[in-house]
């Protein structure tokens, strides 16, 4: 994820710009970004003056407003193809106008323009917002700062709240140097953070009297939450919801993917070699639980292996050394690579030669251009895939019709990224892959009671990688709901998940036997009782007879009698012997809620608690049932 505010105030002769001041505010992962800068123009005549500021493709404007001689003008903000065209109107007919355009690899660029007296000044405020996206474990703050001169007052704040708490937040710049590193301020606490950069007009300057400034480049905030202890975040505000979804200890899902690599004359010279050193690390990275083929492609079609491979040491050394030989030569053939390396897939699936538990995915990597009409090859590759294998497209430069492949991936349960011609596209391939390479679950379904939520977010995932998080958002049908059962379903690779809240997690062994956990939440304020898991079985009538352990002891049934029912330490709650296992054990009736009908207050069932942990219930003691971690697979 980036969250990019950039603000360049233009200067013209004589024009001084005397603040740039850009606070951020972050909360459960939004993130509200004000950007305030302040010129005056000192000239004696009247001057245009420039005003820009970068912003994520992902963000969204919620106010622009200019302060000019004491007197506040607030814009109109307008979809897009709107603005385009009263922007060009207000433009011709001399207007003040802003218009926000497409600016580089992640940011959009807003402009505006507007013409100030002599001597007098202008204050621009732009306010945007945007969902942070969690991406290689880390939620990231991005603020391109380019004054261009120095600047009276220079300040970058950022605060951030998360109710889960902060496991970790770093802070750096690239235009950092040893005299501006101390300058950066850091100060974090349990579930808040704040950082601050604000050096003054002297520690800007490149050298002692100079004009040129320092602060040129990226102010770069890094963060992530808690995690350990829950397996989703639901929070309730309002009588919204937002869920974010990210569990911790899952193992990963083996993958089996397909490179399809346009080899055509296009790609000679430095894009080859960035390709190339690109896949090498690629190769290196794969699991030995992984499969893989190789498809250059160009005129024709060829292929490493004939099926896919196991990714052992040894296959990926010839893998390497293959990589290697790949010159570019003849015309793209976009297609005959991709529904090759779907074939493949599909032959390998047919055969039993990959793990049932696995993902199928093909990359593909291109410059070039589609050799059929649009539509004809998004259908063709479209009707060839089917619903389980996703396409992630790679394309290379800028003649390549990135449009068509965002579409097309995103028809594929994938989705595309441009690799800019420059210094680091080998880093650019690496770092995409890395987003891709560690799926943790398939076919996620997040669900929520129809009779408590009446509008949703999407909801359905194709995957759920490692260090990602999915986030779905709703409205509640009751603004005093503070509670509702929500289902998340997906495919692991021993194991389908489900996650509910209250909260619970469900977990199918072998496509039969379900087990529920179940958190149960306790009064904060009580003196003794604490928030516990519930562990239930749904389908032990499937379990052999020598099924042992915490729960396994009981599936088949025991001989019990309870008797002796008098006065307890609670006049609603009465102590009783249970006769079980030739031991006698004091218990008591109680009550707990049983949410499956009503998921708002529950139904309460009377049950008997055994006192000490189960002693004299149980085989063994208790501390022999307990584990690390309910997803410790070794």
């Amino acid at each position: 994820m980036a969250f990019l505010p950039c603000s360049d105030v233009l200067s013209p002769p004589q024009v001084e710009v005397h603040s740039v001041i850009v606070d951020c505010t972050v909360t459960s992962r939004f993130a509200h970004t004000v950007m305030t800068s302040k010129a005056l123009n000192k000239a004696n005549v009247s001057q245009e003056i420039f005003f820009e500021v970068e912003m994520p493709k992902t963000a969204f404007i919620t106010n622009f407003s200019m302060e000019i001689e004491n007197r506040f003008y607030v814009g109109e903000i307008k979809e897009k193809e709107k603005a385009k065209k009263q922007y060009e109107k207000a433009v011709s007919s001399g207007q003040t106008a802003g218009l926000v355009k497409a600016s580089g690899r992640k940011m959009e660029k807003f402009s505006v323009s507007v013409n100030i007296a002599a001597e007098s000044n202008v204050t621009f405020i732009l306010t945007y917002e945007e969902l942070l996206q969690r991406k290689l474990g880390l939620y990231e703050i991005l603020t391109r700062v380019k004054p261009k001169s120095l600047v009276q007052e220079f300040k970058i704040v950022t605060n951030i709240y998360e109710p889960q708490g902060l496991s970790s937040v770093d802070a750096h710049a690239t235009f950092l140097s040893n005299d501006l590193l101390p300058l950066v301020e850091k100060t974090v606490s349990d579930k808040k953070a704040h950082i601050s950069f604000s050096p003054t007009i002297d520690q800007q300057r490149k050298c002692p009297g100079c004009d040129g400034t320092l602060i040129d480049g990226d102010f770069i905030v890094k963060y992530d939450v808690n995690r350990e202890k829950n397996l989703g975040d639901i929070q309730i505000v309002n009588g919204y919801f937002v869920h974010f979804f990210a569990p911790p200890v899952l193992p990963r899902v083996p993958k089996n993917v397909v490179f399809v690599i346009d080899r055509s004359g296009s790609m000679t010279g430095m894009k080859m070699q960035q390709t190339q050193e690109a896949m090498l690390a690629i190769l290196k990275d794969l699991d030995e639980e992984d499969h893989f083929a190789l498809v250059p492609f160009d005129t024709v079609t060829e292929v490493w292996k004939e099926s896919l491979t196991k990714a052992t040491k040894q296959n990926v050394s010839d893998a390497m050394n293959y990589i290697k030989t790949i010159d570019a030569r003849g015309s793209t053939r976009m297609t005959s690579g991709v529904t090759k390396g779907i074939d493949m897939l599909k032959k390998a699936r047919q055969e039993n030669r990959l793990p049932e538990r696995s993902t199928d995915m093909i990359i593909l990597l291109t410059d070039g251009m589609p050799d059929h009409g649009l539509s004809y090859v998004r259908s063709n590759v479209a009707s060839a895939m089917g619903e389980k294998m996703s396409l992630y497209c790679l394309g290379f430069g800028n003649n390549v019709d990135y449009n068509f492949l965002d579409v097309m991936s995103k028809e594929n349960r994938g989705m595309a990224r441009r690799i800019y011609e420059a210094s680091d596209a080998t880093l650019q391939l690496q770092g995409f892959y890395e987003e891709v390479a560690s799926p943790l679950l398939l076919d996620v379904d997040l669900r929520y009671p129809d009779n408590a939520v009446d509008f949703l977010t999407t909801n359905n995932f194709a995957q759920l990688f490692n260090g990602s998080e999915i986030v779905v958002a709703g409205r509640l049908t009751d603004n005093n709901l503070d509670n509702f059962l929500v289902e998340v379903l997906g495919q692991g690779v021993s194991m389908d998940l489900l996650v509910t809240k209250d909260r619970s997690l469900t977990v199918t062994l072998k496509d039969s036997v379900k087990f529920v956990i179940l958190l149960h939440k306790v009064w904060a304020k009580h003196p003794y009782h604490r928030d516990y898991l519930g562990f239930y079985t749904v389908d032990s009538h499937l379990l052999s007879p020598s099924v042992h352990g915490l729960l396994g002891q009981f599936y088949h049934g025991i001989e019990y009698e309870v008797t002796g029912l008098r006065p307890g330490e609670h006049p609603d709650k009465p102590d009783a012997t249970m006769y079980v296992k030739g031991r006698e054990l004091n218990v008591t009736r109680g009550w707990q809620r049983d949410f499956s009908r009503d998921v708002k207050n529950g139904e309460r069932v009377s049950c008997w608690f055994i006192h000490s942990n189960g002693t004299g219930l149980i085989d063994g003691d208790a501390s022999d049932y307990i584990v690390s971690s309910l997803f410790t697979t070794d």
